[in-house]
């Protein structure tokens, strides 16, 4: 995302936020919200951004951003949606402190929670069925050649270490109310592999966007809405398209970050 960083020191009067080494605080350009990152550890990308653009969470809704990070989504999901309160669930204690620490700087204690705890083990951390809406930016990639610390953070967030996309399903599942949504951004490649886990555990997709990076490649990220207990009908809705030309948006891209 297109960021404005701030600096260390640029701290409103009474927040009582510190930054650790090598953070720095990121303005998101909407309601005046910010975000604590660690460009060392991960920071988050246009797919956080188009998740949050994607999901629709009705007024009053409770949601659960399984694999927070630093607490993007929340952040992002309480500006634009009228939802009365959200969670972030993160195993990695650093980036979930980053993400407390967040919520703290846009004074938003009341609105978002952020959990320590392991995606797999979701069921017994929430109550069953007891969200309306589950959004998950999981990791990508199955295969783990090449990986010189499979316990760095970006490792952590880009490959299947710590969780699989059969474990964030499956809790999802179980922590959607019925008739609840869950979102997520993934990889085209795994599409088919999606859909089939979506419909194992009874949540019907209903909606898909392809993303493109330009209208002349082929399409590198996939938005998924799946409904718990639905019927079968999914609607495959235009594909979007990132940029015109490198560095320049397309006029849809500026709506979902809010220019």
């Amino acid at each position: 995302m297109d960021v404005r960083h701030i600096g260390a020191d640029a701290m409103t009067s009474g927040e009582n936020v510190l930054l650790k080494e090598n953070e720095r605080i990121d303005d998101l350009e909407r309601n005046g919200y910010r975000i604590i990152q660690n460009p060392k550890r991960f920071c988050f990308g246009m797919d956080a951004v188009l998740l949050s653009g994607f999901a629709k969470v009705g007024d009053g809704g409770r949601v659960l951003d399984l694999g927070t990070g630093t607490g993007i989504i929340p952040i992002l999901l309480e500006a634009k949606t009228g939802a009365a309160h959200l969670t972030g669930l993160e195993i990695q204690e650093d980036s979930a402190d980053m993400a407390r620490r967040s919520v703290r700087l846009n004074r938003l204690e009341d609105k978002i929670d952020i959990v320590t705890g392991d995606i797999k083990e979701a069921g017994s951390l929430f109550d069953a069925a007891s969200f309306d809406v589950v959004t998950c930016n999981p990791p990508y990639m199955t295969d783990r050649h090449g990986l010189v610390n499979p316990s760095d953070a970006k490792a952590v967030a880009r490959h299947e270490i710590l969780c699989t996309l059969e474990d964030v399903v499956a809790q999802a599942s179980k922590l959607l109310k019925p008739g609840g949504n869950f979102y997520m951004v993934h990889r085209p490649f795994r599409l088919a592999e999606i859909l089939v886990l979506l419909h194992g555990y009874k949540l019907e997709p209903k909606r898909m966007r392809l993303v493109y990076p330009y209208v002349d490649k082929e399409p590198n990220m996939v938005l998924i809405e799946a409904n718990r207990g639905g019927r079968p009908r999914m609607t495959v809705e235009k594909p979007l398209i990132v940029y015109r030309e490198p560095g320049v948006y397309m006029p849809e891209i500026y709506e979902v970050y809010g220019y």
